[in-house]
Formats: structure tokens, C-alpha cells, sequence
């Protein structure tokens, strides 16, 4: 089986995806390639699993998705992210993205940790509590490809966009840096201690990133040719993740930093880009590569997600992951908005609306199983097939619940926004009628 072949049948899938929810469903187009590919893998696999015929289609139920994402696509999908990046609005909310980038990611991955141990201690699951961290590191950052692929296509307001987008796309640095940490406790690179492991995988990813970006848009800069700039973007974090990777550094970091430099350098030079490309056609390029890529990974999640094997423990896992990672998430915005303060949360939302949708419009995605795909080597196999379990059950159901249902969610709080802002108004017109009368 040729991967032109595989190429053929992923594009062939996306496309009759898309046709038939159009036609019918109406969902986002990223939502439903996730639930439709689900449902076509469940397809695949029942009639082997169930002993009703035999037939040969593990050529597209177990793709390597660790190889494809780690070893192919990733980079550019997260360029493409990092680089749509408003600075304007990412500015104006810098206060609370700092925070939610930081502070959420390491109290939602330490409350998580914290949580599931205890559910690992009453279900007498092999997991130690460092373990239990390893995976709140994993599942608690939000993800920038789920983020920009899904919640700029569902009405939010541009405010509150960015600090989702600016969340999303700086913490996977933190979960990264994180992960790293705690990886090293866990057994893997015992032997180095957290300043060098944050040095190689953070200070280094950072180093590369901005040194080779920096040099690049130089080349950039000096040709008016849209298409020379497209392949002078490509060859950019393509080879500042190979370089990262080599050296032992975050290939995922590079990649973001690679984007938000070209984001903001791209934006500086905005009025004299639009003259030799009137098109946009640098833009379009990467908006395409971004749907592409984002499409085919969506499939392969749902194609695959019933290749692997389920742990013993799989029947209380379900609700457990999900009820855990709803709760860690809770706690670590509540602790950072309260940090953040209330006169300082974006389009005045009051702390119960803010905490609300930054809680339940948090995704994950790709990022996510690239962290766990690389615990193989370093865990057992039990323990290994425990976190991937939880890893797709955490991805799945904030793609199609969260996903599907944020939208809603954001026009619930704004209705209620609104009746609040109404109703602050008539007291304050009260207040000052009273006190005209008075005078």
C-alpha cells in the first residue's frame, strides 16, 4: 500500500465528509471530520473484531500518527497557528493570557495529578503520583491546533479569541517545559537535573527559533515575490525543528516562537506587503496548509482511535478523565482569573461568565498525543496504555462535546452579560436620580 494510496482515501474521506455535513448536519467542518472519521473507524474495525468476516485494513487503522505528527506535520501546522496571531488584541490582553499560559497550566497539571492519584489509590490502578502528574502535564495544556482550527470558526468575539488563541499557543510551552520536568522524575533523564533539562528544552528552543527566524525574514524582507516568501517561511520551521530535535531541544517551542516572530515582523511591514501582494497569497497559502493538515490529523484520530488497545481499567476511566480534567481546569482558571483580577478580564466579563467559557472552551488535540506517543519508551506497558487511553478519551471529548457545545455556551454567557450590564445600568440611573432629588 503506497502512501499515495493512503492520501487518496484520507482526501477522498475529508472531502465526502464535508459534502454530507454540509448537505445535512451543518456542524463545524473540523468537528465533524473527527466525529464522522469515528464513526468510520468503528466501521473498519467491528466486523475483524467480532469474528464476522476478515479483511485487510490495518493499512489505514494503524498509521503511524506518532511519526506523522513528531516526524511530518506538526511544525507546520503550529507556524501556521502561531503566525495568525492579532498583536493588537494579544497586547491589550496580556495580563490574563501571561497568566492562563502559565499559572492554569501548572496548577490544572498539578491539581490533575493531585486528583488522579487518588482516583489511581481507591481503583487500584499501577500509577505512582509522579505519573499521575506526567499526565496532567499531557492533558492540561489547551491545544493551539484545536484552538485556531475550531473556536475562530464559531462567533466569539475577537477579545476573547485572542486570549483563548494566546493561551493556547504560549502554554504549550509551559506544559512542554513541564512535561520535561516531570518526565525526569519519573525515570526518563534522571541522570540531568531541571536547570540543564530547562536550558535543552526551553532557553535552547527559544535560542534557535528566534536566531534562525530572525535571519531568515531578512531573506524575506529583500524579494517581492509572494511564492519566494512562502518557501522562505517553509524551509524556516522546517529546519528550526530539525535543528531543535537534533540538539534535544523543544521542536514543538521553536515552532511557535517561529511564528509569532513571522506574525509580528509580518505585521510591522503590513502596508508594503499589501502592495506586491494585493492576493494575500502568503496568507492564503498557510490558511490552506493549516485546513489541510488540520483536516487530515482530524481523520486520523478518528480512524485510528480504535486500533489501540483499551486498558482493563477503560469502563471507569471514561468518566473519570473526563470529570478530572473538567475539575483541574476549573480550579486553575478560578486561581488565575482571581490573580488577574476582575476589572482586568477581557470584554467585562464578570469572574463566574470568565471562568466559564475559558473552562469549557479549552481543546486539546495534537499537542496532546504528541507528548503521550513519546512516553512509550520510558513506561510500562500497562501504565503507557493508561495515559494514551485517557490522552484520546480527553482529546475526543473536548473536540466533540466542548467543541460542539462552546458556541452555545458563549451565547448563554453573553445574554447574561448583557442582563447584568442592564441592570447595573438602572442602578447606577437610580442612584443618580436619588441624588439629584436629594440635592
Amino acid at each position: 500500500m503506497t502512501l499515495l494510496l493512503l492520501l487518496v482515501i484520507l482526501l477522498s474521506l475529508i472531502v465526502i465528509i464535508g459534502m454530507v455535513n454540509t448537505k445535512f448536519f451543518k456542524m463545524p467542518a473540523d468537528i465533524a471530520l473527527v466525529a464522522f472519521s469515528l464513526v468510520i473507524g468503528i466501521i473498519l474495525v467491528a466486523p475483524e473484531h467480532f469474528g464476522w468476516w476478515d479483511w485487510d485494513v490495518e493499512f489505514i487503522t494503524e498509521v503511524d500518527i506518532e511519526h506523522f505528527l513528531l516526524e511530518g506535520v506538526l511544525c507546520f501546522m503550529l507556524f501556521s497557528g502561531a503566525s495568525k496571531v492579532h498583536f493588537s488584541k494579544f497586547i491589550s490582553n496580556i495580563k490574563p493570557i501571561v497568566l492562563l499560559a502559565l499559572l492554569t497550566t501548572l496548577l490544572s497539571s498539578t491539581f490533575y495529578g493531585l486528583l488522579f492519584f487518588l482516583f489511581a489509590q481507591i481503583a487500584h490502578l499501577p500509577m505512582d503520583f509522579w505519573t499521575c502528574v506526567l499526565l496532567g502535564c499531557i492533558v492540561s495544556p489547551t491545544d493551539p491546533i484545536a484552538a485556531t482550527s475550531i473556536l475562530n470558526k464559531l462567533g466569539l468575539s475577537k477579545s476573547v479569541t485572542s486570549v483563548i488563541e494566546g493561551e493556547s499557543l504560549f502554554n504549550d510551552g509551559t506544559g512542554v517545559v513541564l512535561f520535561v520536568f516531570v518526565k525526569s522524575m519519573v525515570g526518563a533523564g534522571a541522570q540531568e537535573n531541571f536547570i540543564v533539562l530547562l536550558g535543552k528544552e526551553v532557553l535552547g528552543a527559544f535560542a534557535v527559533g528566534f536566531g534562525i527566524s530572525f535571519l531568515t525574514f531578512e531573506l524575506y524582507k529583500r524579494t517581492k515575490d509572494p511564492v519566494q516568501q512562502i518557501m522562505i517561511s517553509l524551509v524556516n520551521v522546517a529546519s528550526v525543528y530539525v535543528l531543535c530535535e537534533h540538539c534535544g531541544f523543544s521542536g514543538i517551542l521553536a515552532s511557535v516562537v517561529c511564528g509569532m516572530f513571522y506574525a509580528f515582523r509580518c505585521e510591522r511591514i503590513k502596508r508594503e506587503r499589501e502592495v506586491y501582494d494585493h492576493n494575500h497569497l502568503y496568507q492564503e497559502f498557510w490558511d490552506i496548509i493549516d485546513t489541510l493538515l488540520n483536516s487530515i490529523l482530524f481523520v486520523l484520530l478518528g480512524i485510528t482511535a480504535f486500533s489501540h488497545e483499551f486498558s482493563e481499567y477503560a469502563i471507569i476511566l471514561i468518566p473519570a478523565s473526563i470529570l478530572i480534567s473538567l475539575c483541574a481546569r476549573l480550579f486553575g482558571v478560578t486561581a488565575s482569573s482571581l490573580i488577574v483580577g476582575r476589572n482586568r478580564l477581557p470584554s467585562n466579563y464578570s469572574l463566574v461568565e470568565f471562568v466559564s467559557l475559558m473552562t469549557w472552551s479549552a481543546l486539546r488535540g495534537g499537542l496532546s498525543l504528541a507528548l503521550v506517543l513519546g512516553c512509550k519508551e520510558f513506561l510500562a506497558a500497562d501504565v503507557y496504555l493508561i495515559l494514551l487511553n485517557v490522552t484520546y478519551l480527553t482529546v475526543f471529548f473536548t473536540i466533540l462535546v466542548q467543541g460542539l457545545t462552546t458556541g452555545k455556551v458563549y451565547r448563554i454567557i453573553e445574554k447574561q452579560k448583557l442582563k447584568r450590564n442592564i441592570e447595573e445600568r438602572k442602578q447606577h440611573q437610580a442612584v443618580q436620580g436619588k441624588t439629584i432629588t436629594e440635592d
